[in-house]
């Protein structure tokens, strides 16, 4: 699969850390950084902006999307697993969110929609919260009670973080709570920036994205 050229809302900030950077998705993106174990196990927070997606809403998109052969959630605010460990998200009755490989064939097949199908351009910044302290960093920017949904409903959030409006899918990783956040990308450089800045006051930081294991990898929900 060719993807066009582009670059992560947050590359600047990212490169002045130096690391490992390997190009995915025709996007640079940082890979590995040497105490990305060790945040990942407290806090870590990663930048998965790569990771290619699709958007599309209107009363007739789920039919759309069921005639490309993808798995509606039968639930609004819900999400589902994809095929090559993708995602498609609910949100609302009428519009979804998928990230996946198969996002480009998606939007070249809605090029020219049916009617009541229309498409959502997705420049997301597209971040991963993981370790043992996410909830506590949670509280300090975010009203809605995360330890009161249960992840096994494959629950997805529609709240505001610091001001900013954001999708949250809630999961975890081999253990740990592993958190999934989207946001217009007007907004991303402020909310990584006050979200990497807690993570580091919390004790942990910046980790790549080799140690999620990430290519286009959702939150477990077991």
């Amino acid at each position: 699969m060719n993807f066009p050229a582009r670059n992560s809302l947050i590359q600047d900030y990212l490169q002045q850390l130096g690391g490992n950077w390997q190009k995915i998705n025709e996007m640079q993106c940082l890979y590995s950084l040497p105490n990305d174990e060790v945040n990942a196990a407290r806090l870590g927070i990663a930048d998965l902006s790569y990771l290619t997606r699709f958007g599309v809403k209107g009363a007739g998109a789920a039919a759309w999307l069921s005639t490309q052969s993808i798995p509606i959630p039968d639930r609004s605010n819900s999400w589902y697993p994809l095929a090559e460990t993708g995602i498609i998200a609910r949100l609302g009755m009428n519009e979804f969110l998928i990230e996946s490989t198969i996002a480009p064939q998606l939007t070249k097949a809605c090029k020219s929609p049916p009617d009541k199908v229309y498409p959502v351009l997705r420049q997301d910044l597209a971040i991963a919260l993981i370790g043992t302290q996410v909830n506590e960093l949670l509280l300090q920017i975010c009203s809605f009670n995360f330890q009161a949904i249960s992840i096994a409903e494959r629950p997805v959030i529609l709240t505001s973080m610091v001001g900013v409006s954001v999708t949250v899918i809630p999961g975890d990783r081999n253990g740990l709570p592993f958190y999934r956040i989207w946001c217009d990308g007007t907004f991303g450089v402020y909310l990584w920036q006050t979200l990497s800045a807690i993570a580091i006051e919390l004790g942990g930081g910046v980790i790549g994205v080799e140690t999620l294991h990430c290519n286009v990898s959702p939150p477990r929900n077991v």
